[in-house]
């Protein structure tokens, strides 16, 4: 017999492209998935999120808020897979993904974020779709 892989947390959540939205997440974030995550895990995850949502709020959906963001964050197995779609029209991600932000810029830094504390990240081909993988440190699950 084969037995459904456990799923410690998920959340699932259809959001209003704004950042009173974003932020209401997160108190529910917090809430569900904190104690399980650990200090370091949920910094890591945490920061992943933000700058997931925050993309397609602002650059997906322009802060428009009759467009929505779908966001589905799920602790399975000591990993953390963040799926992130929004109503945008996308972007080239194939042609950001190797750029890095000049040190004085605002923004631009999302690309090096995802590379430097994700394990995966892959987008769909239009480039409205993210999902991110975090394998999480095994001593705080």
């Amino acid at each position: 017999m084969i037995h459904p892989a456990r799923v410690d947390c998920e959340m699932r959540m259809a959001l209003p492209a704004t950042f009173e939205a974003i932020e209401e997440f997160f108190t529910e974030f917090r809430r569900k998935g904190g104690a399980l995550l650990g200090r370091v895990n949920c910094f890591t995850a945490e920061l992943l999120l933000r700058e997931a949502l925050t993309n397609a709020v602002l650059h997906g959906c322009r802060a428009d808020p009759r467009k929505q963001v779908r966001c589905v964050a799920r602790l399975k197995g000591g990993r953390l897979i963040i799926l992130i779609d929004d109503d945008g029209d996308g972007f080239d991600w194939h042609g950001a993904f190797g750029e890095i932000a000049e040190v004085p810029a605002c923004s631009g830094r999302g690309l090096e974020i995802f590379r430097r504390y994700a394990n995966h990240v892959r987008y769909n081909d239009r480039g409205n779709l993210v999902a991110i993988t975090k394998r999480c440190a095994k001593e705080s699950l």
